[in-house]
């Protein structure tokens, strides 16, 4: 191709992106001042709870360790609020647990609770003229963060790569807080895998129910979301309602083969929540969250609040970090402190996915290609076994587990030194340091950070993960008297795309 004629094509790809977008670059919000908490069901019942003598910063938490216990909580949520609903996720699917959510936000609407759910726009999936119904009742109000101009097609993902510094900026941060009371925070997105349902792949994760003096600092980090500049109302993408809301009340409540049946109406919820009180521990805990829209789009080489916050945490560390992280990707500045870390006798431990409970090559690609220097620079390696016992655990369900339904890592944990426990978005890889908008609860109480340190060290155990080593200058895996020169369990094909990929500079995207 000459040079004419590049220059050329370059201008139709430009005039092209450019006529096909739809939307300007950024939006300007109403000015409205945070509303103050108004007295409900549910702060009521965490007063009462309140032991005397608290300290303003004092918080309650409870980890939510199965899918059941996770959907079922925040069900429950629903069905006891009375004023409001602000939710922030990354992915919502239209799958069982997803539509009848939605079902239950419109049941709340209806009763007057005003909802307010915000989306990140990459996992949208040309689902706009559903949100757009859902954002026509007058209770219900959507945005989308950071949308691509140009909604369909192959021009969508040319106008990526048009703007890539601004678009590859995704809202990861995961937030659902009901009558400014009590949030759940976490890993966590809302789609049937996530909550222990699916028949096609299922995951370990983990989130926190949270109450007390820091659900004020969540709530204020949604509404500086809520309010940024890359925040859109759904109905100017386009699309127009498709589907009748009066459809989805079709929509029956998921059921688990072995679990109770899920929290229905105020009353069963009331008393759900009224019996988990039991369970709850007051903690000091702070919740940091990245700001919505960077002061420097183009900057992708500084870490942001969340990365910043963790590694001040990991360097005032003594004695050992355990670290549980779906993706695991360290770049060279980090490893150099890896090093220091562990030169000053401080225990590194991680566990991951391996290569077969990955759901993506792609991003297993990002840690193979960087496994070796983490081994070499003192932190200990274990990879999640597929058929892990943790997931019959989780579901009471052989059939949602391997070799029948896949299994894999999503959660995201961090202990330092069993005094402080951190739980939320943020994975230990490059995209989470440098670019997406993240959030992570700290929680400053020595039994959950002792209990967490003890449940992931459970993971790392040998039935349910490889554990890792260097044997002259190459990655072993290890399992009991047994050990693989290769991945375990995986096909040549699929270490060929791993390795293949590992060419590119591209571990910071993934």
């Amino acid at each position: 191709m000459s040079l004419l004629q590049r220059i050329s094509l370059t201008i139709f790809i430009f005039t092209f992106l450019h006529g096909c977008a739809s939307i300007s670059d950024e939006i300007e919000h109403p000015i409205e001042s945070q509303a103050s908490q108004q007295a409900s069901t549910l702060s009521a019942l965490v007063e009462t709870y309140q032991p005397e003598g608290l300290t303003p910063t004092n918080s309650a938490v409870v980890l939510q360790d199965t899918g059941w216990d996770a959907l079922a909580q925040r069900l429950a949520l629903i069905e006891t609020a009375e004023h409001s609903i602000d939710i922030q996720y990354y992915i919502w699917n239209s799958d069982d647990s997803g539509r009848y959510l939605a079902t239950r936000l419109i049941a709340a609407a209806n009763r007057g609770v005003k909802v307010r759910v915000m989306l990140d726009d990459i996992n949208l999936n040309e689902r706009e003229d559903l949100l757009i119904a859902l954002d026509s009742h007058p209770y219900i109000e959507i945005r989308v963060f950071n949308p691509i101009p140009t909604r369909r097609g192959v021009a969508k993902w040319l106008n990526v790569l048009g703007d890539f510094s601004r678009l590859n900026r995704r809202m990861h941060n995961k937030s659902f807080t009901v009558d400014g009371a009590m949030s759940v925070v976490g890993g966590r997105n809302i789609g049937d895998e996530y909550f222990d349902l699916s028949d096609d792949i299922n995951f370990r994760d983990r989130d926190v129910l949270v109450m007390g003096d820091v659900v004020n600092d969540i709530q204020t980090s949604f509404v500086e979301y809520w309010d940024s500049r890359w925040s859109y109302p759904v109905s100017m993408l386009g699309g127009e309602a498709s589907i009748e809301l009066a459809a989805l009340d079709r929509v029956y409540a998921p059921r688990y083969k072995y679990y109770p049946a899920l929290p229905e109406g105020s009353e069963v919820a009331y008393q759900f929540l009224k019996e988990l009180m039991g369970e709850i521990t007051w903690v000091k805990a702070r919740y940091i969250a990245d700001q919505p829209v960077p002061d420097d789009v183009d900057n992708t080489d500084t870490p942001k609040k969340t990365a910043r916050a963790l590694a001040d945490l990991a360097l005032k560390s003594e004695q050992e970090i355990v670290v549980e992280s779906a993706y695991l990707v360290f770049d060279d500045g980090q490893l150099a402190s890896l090093q220091d870390l562990t030169n000053d006798g401080v225990e590194v431990r991680a566990l991951t996915n391996s290569m077969v409970s990955n759901d993506l090559i792609t991003n297993h690609s990002g840690y193979a290609g960087r496994r070796q220097d983490m081994l070499e620079n003192g932190m200990q390696l274990f990879e999640l076994k597929p058929d892990t016992k943790l997931c019959e655990q989780s579901t009471k369900d052989t059939a949602k587990c391997a070799p029948t339904t896949p299994y894999g890592l999503h959660s995201k944990s961090v202990v330092f030194d069993r005094q402080i426990a951190g739980v939320g978005s943020f994975n230990f890889n490059l995209r989470s340091t440098y670019l997406n908008t993240e959030s992570i609860l700290v929680i400053e109480n020595e039994s959950i950070a002792a209990s967490l340190a003890d449940d992931i060290e459970v993971a790392m155990e040998e039935e349910n993960s490889w554990h890792l080593s260097l044997e002259e200058g190459s990655v072993r895996w290890y399992s009991g008297t047994k050990s693989w020169e290769t991945e375990p369990d995986t096909s040549q094909w699929d270490r060929v795309k791993s390795r293949f990929l590992q060419l590119f500079p591209i571990e910071k995207y993934l």
